[in-house]
């Protein structure tokens, strides 16, 4: 009789636990490398926690961003939108910024708060600091975080420190500066709570609210975004375990968030919510290249970021769920964040609003480990938004335009054609030996461009 009952119960439990809703955690770094986890081919940064994630989930190595830079990285990300069809495609927002995100675009958060989830945005936002484009105006019930970028001062981005890499040395050296070189703000929901704001805590204050916020809502499903505000420079971690010496200050960094999503693992594990939660862990753009040791590397790709060229683009990705999400896999399939919003769509089984158009594509069959993507084709817009190139399978094309300087005539600019599958790095230009390829994927590109711009969504305006 006890062994029935037992079985009842356990296919009660399995039925109940499938029924549920699953939850869904996207850790979103800034500004780190390809090249700058463990599990993704780092000798030097120690990432135990997320290599642990990486071996009991799925890495995926051909992992997009809709951006080389902050702002419309995150635009595309949250609404599964290249930047340009929500307007959010030239370059990042500052403190003085009058425009935004437009709260009638359909976000993560918007879709989900609609099924009755709980939703929680702790960290960098940086898609508008007016109160109309903050988080809880975009389908989230509480946020905590940095407005803007970390390197921002509040209210015009003025008085700032001396920059660089060598400026980031002497901010690193004094870990007070974070209190007495900077006016970052640090806001909750729609108020600002300090000025300035303690960047040596920040990393984990975002995890302790996350805790809070996992630990309360255990019983119901939820929805966390915790986009971290570093590894952007200024660089600073706790003091208690800071290295003094600059040149390990951006490991110091990423191993202190490696810990920190370790933290919010074992409390997945200690709940027994693992096998009911999504957690994908990537990042914003490339590596800052320019800033040296207080930037990361893209490891085998070309540049960083701010450039089309894979390393300002491509980055890791690790999702982790175990029992939905095949340990120890690697997918090579090309897809990136645009694709989360109908993929999470798609594992909630629940429609998209027909009326907002999206560029995303379900690929929850790659995250049960399908080898076959949906996506065959992606643009590449630069930083300031203007179309630069295709990618068509394993060929991309750039056609980067030369800057014209004063009194100089115009220039064509740099046609590049690279085969990705056997030249990751972008170091062999196949333009003058497949001039049908470049033009075949010239009047792709421009077509699929037309398209954006012709149903281009309007952002928010301060009036």
């Amino acid at each position: 009789m006890k062994i029935l009952l037992f079985l009842a119960f356990a296919v009660t439990s399995i039925f109940a636990t499938a029924a549920k809703k699953p939850n869904f955690i996207i850790i979103f770094t800034d500004d780190q490398g390809y090249g700058d986890l463990g599990c993704f081919g780092s000798t030097k940064i120690k990432t135990p926690n997320i290599d642990r994630l990486a071996k009991e989930g799925r890495k995926f190595t051909n992992f997009m961003v809709a951006s080389p830079v902050c702002s419309p990285s995150r635009a595309a990300l949250l609404t599964g939108c290249y930047p340009k069809r929500v307007s959010m495609h030239q370059h990042v927002l500052f403190p003085s910024s009058q425009k935004g995100l437009n709260p009638e675009e359909h976000t993560i958060a918007d879709h989900l708060k609609g099924q009755g989830y709980a939703t929680a945005c702790f960290g960098k936002w940086h898609l508008g600091h007016h109160p109309e484009t903050l988080p809880t105006s975009n389908g989230f019930d509480t946020y905590l975080g940095i407005p803007y970028s970390n390197d921002m001062n509040h209210p015009d981005n003025k008085g700032k420190p001396k920059g660089g890499w060598a400026g980031m040395d002497d901010l690193w050296k004094d870990p007070e500066s974070t209190l007495t070189k900077w006016k970052t703000p640090l806001m909750e929901n729609e108020k600002i709570l300090e000025v300035p704001v303690d960047q040596r805590t920040v990393t984990r204050r975002y995890t302790d609210k996350s805790i809070d916020f996992i630990t309360t809502n255990k019983d119901k499903p939820f929805f966390l975004y915790l986009p971290h505000s570093m590894p952007h420079i200024p660089l600073y971690v706790p003091d208690e375990i800071r290295n003094p010496n600059p040149l390990n200050a951006y490991t110091n960094v990423i191993e202190h968030i490696d810990a920190e999503v370790g933290r919010i693992a074992d409390l997945l594990r200690k709940l027994k919510l693992e096998q009911n939660t999504y957690l994908i862990f990537t990042t914003d753009n490339g590596p800052w290249l320019q800033f040296k040791h207080h930037g990361g590397s893209a490891g085998p790709l070309r540049e960083g970021k701010g450039t089309t060229f894979e390393g300002g683009q491509r980055v890791p990705c690790v999702m982790w769920a175990p029992g939905r999400i095949p340990a120890g896999t690697n997918c090579d399939k090309l897809c990136g964040t645009i694709d989360l919003l109908p993929t999470i769509a798609a594992l909630t089984k629940t429609p998209l609003p027909k009326e907002k158009k999206i560029d995303g594509l379900d690929i929850s069959k790659l995250l049960a480990g399908s080898n076959k993507s949906p996506r065959n084709e992606f643009i590449y817009y630069t930083s300031r938004g203007d179309l630069e190139g295709l990618r068509q399978g394993k060929y991309k094309l750039l056609i980067k335009k030369n800057r014209r300087r004063k009194n100089q005539p115009a220039s064509n600019g740099q046609v590049m054609l690279f085969d990705l599958d056997s030249d990751l790095g972008e170091k062999t230009n196949l333009a003058e030996k497949h001039p049908e390829i470049v033009a075949k994927l010239g009047v792709r590109m421009k077509e699929l461009d037309a398209e954006i711009a012709k149903n281009q969504r309007q952002p928010w305006l301060k009036k």
